[in-house]
């Protein structure tokens, strides 16, 4: 081991928490080796790169005085008091006489773990935790990966106390997640939904949909929401990494895609599935029957003739912890749900891939989280942009990413990129953002 990249660590008590926290920021982000200990003898014998996490600082080391988070088990309610700094912006968990003007490792993870969401809150209509009722929102934080800013801040720090360490830096990249929760428009509905659609048609005088519905089923017009060949072209041009994330659960109001054993859908799965990754959408439904997330998970399996490791929720349908006990229970080890519907920006206000953290059982999981901050339904519905101001406003949160070396992760769907009347002049978009994220 190079002592170079190696620091040691006093604790005055070594829990799961603290061991976390510092995988998550010494190891996972600065590429650090570390060894704590709660021995002070053996903290003060070591002559190499050291600092002290504790209630009181031991001799002249570098020291950060410790909030009591990381010391407890279990949720409880927790004081928060935002303050601003030049180089930290904003943060809480305000501590003195140290090395930090706050105690950056219990307030990361604060965010990171998601904690206020295991707290009592007022969900919305679907029974989700509401971006409005985040810290970062509430704080104006959200757009920004503030967790990532404040390793940034604290490696300055460390290496202006010991500038022979050698912090190992991550790379920036770039995935392009498409959720396909309804495959195509008009085409392989069934007779009983075709029919259903021509009379919701009649009923709302609709001409444009009759005509191209009609135009569809006679194999005159190209379904609305088969963009497919479009993506794969952007796929092949930018030489993207690429998830799809599949919905086949049973047919509700909030799950409306293909059969599972329609004959064509099956086909268009297994041709997706030669060019890029692939991943399970749990239904809507599945919230309420968990075991209906392995019939899906099934379904796909059975299709692709491939194991399935990653998951997304329909609806970003995420409640802790029981969405994730569920993916674990099914072996998930990779899921994509982290972030808020209705608001793009960062929910866990990091842009790193990190490990959820039970905090129910106390212990670190071998789930990892990718978290995503950008889709194209909030930058329209939310945040209100049109193609011609999409890039101004896509912008800002992919510079964050790429100026903190994350992983950007975008949601599209494969109707916003295709000839839909309410997205016809959205299909540029896809590339435009891509564009964003590929450029140097």
């Amino acid at each position: 081991m190079n002592p170079n990249s190696h620091i040691f660590i006093y604790v005055h008590k070594i829990t799961p928490r603290v061991k976390y926290i510092f995988n998550l920021i010494f190891k996972d982000s600065l590429g650090l080796a570390f060894d704590l200990t709660n021995s002070i003898e053996d903290f003060r014998l070591y002559e190499g790169n050291k600092l002290s996490y504790s209630n009181q600082e031991i001799d002249s080391e570098f020291h950060i005085s410790a909030h009591h988070l990381l010391f407890e088990s279990g949720i409880k309610e927790q004081t928060i008091q935002m303050q601003n700094h030049e180089a930290y912006g904003k943060y809480f968990f305000k501590t003195y006489n140290n090395a930090l003007p706050f105690d950056l490792f219990a307030a990361s993870f604060y965010l990171v773990s998601r904690y206020e969401e295991y707290l009592p809150f007022i969900p919305d209509n679907f029974n989700r935790f509401e971006a409005e009722n985040s810290l970062s929102y509430q704080y104006d934080f959200l757009r920004i990966p503030l967790v990532n800013v404040w390793i940034t801040e604290f490696e300055k720090v460390l290496l202006k106390k010991y500038n022979n360490l050698i912090i190992t830096n991550k790379s920036y990249s770039y995935v392009s997640t498409i959720d396909i929760d309804n495959a195509y428009k008009y085409k392989q509905k069934g007779v009983m939904r075709t029919l259903g659609g021509y009379l919701k048609s009649l009923v709302r005088f609709d001409k444009h949909d009759l005509i191209d519905r009609t135009s569809v089923l006679l194999k005159k017009e190209k379904d609305p929401f088969d963009s497919y060949d479009y993506q794969l072209e952007i796929q092949k041009k930018y030489k993207l990494k690429v998830i799809y994330f599949y919905l086949l659960g049973d047919y509700g109001m909030n799950d409306k895609n293909h059969p599972s054993n329609n004959y064509n859908f099956q086909k268009l799965i297994k041709h997706l599935s030669d060019y890029a990754g692939l991943g399970i959408h749990p239904s809507f439904r599945s919230n309420d029957k968990p075991m209906q997330v392995k019939i899906e998970m099934n379904r796909l399996a059975n299709i692709t003739h491939r194991e399935i490791f990653n998951s997304r929720q329909h609806f970003s349908m995420l409640k802790f912890p029981d969405t994730y006990y569920t993916l674990l229970e099914l072996g998930i080890t990779n899921d994509y749900s982290m972030g808020y519907s209705l608001h793009n920006g960062f929910r866990a206000s990091i842009c790193y891939p990190f490990y959820w953290y039970d905090l129910d059982d106390e212990l670190e999981t071998g789930l990892k989280i990718h978290p995503y901050c950008l889709s194209e339904t909030s930058l329209r519905y939310t945040d209100k942009a049109t193609p011609q101001t999409i890039v101004e406003m896509a912008k800002p949160m992919i510079d964050e990413v790429k100026k903190y070396n994350g992983e950007l992760v975008t949601i599209f769907h494969n109707d916003t990129m295709g000839t839909a009347q309410e997205w016809i002049d959205w299909k540029n978009v896809y590339e435009d953002i891509v564009q964003l994220a590929v450029s140097k």
